[in-house]
């Protein structure tokens, strides 16, 4: 399973390995499709690819952790 997120990320955890964190934490494979960082805010453009409940507990984690979060695109889900 894929799904595209865009993310807004507060000053306070910029520099805060959450990429890594999903990584290692919840068997996610983020892959950074685009990125604007400054020292007052950041936006990434990502896909994640790992199993639906383990990219829904990552989106999860994201938005504990102070990320605005924005589903994009779903991609290999089953279609009705």
């Amino acid at each position: 399973m894929k799904k595209k997120i865009n993310c807004t990320f507060p000053q306070q955890i910029i520099r805060e390995p959450l990429l890594y964190n999903l990584s290692r934490d919840f068997t996610v494979v983020p892959n950074i499709r685009g990125a604007s960082v400054t020292d007052d805010s950041g936006f990434m453009a990502l896909e994640l690819e790992g199993e639906q409940e383990n990219i829904d507990r990552a989106i999860l984690y994201l938005r504990d952790r102070g990320v605005r979060v924005e589903v994009a695109e779903e991609r290999g889900a089953s279609k009705s």
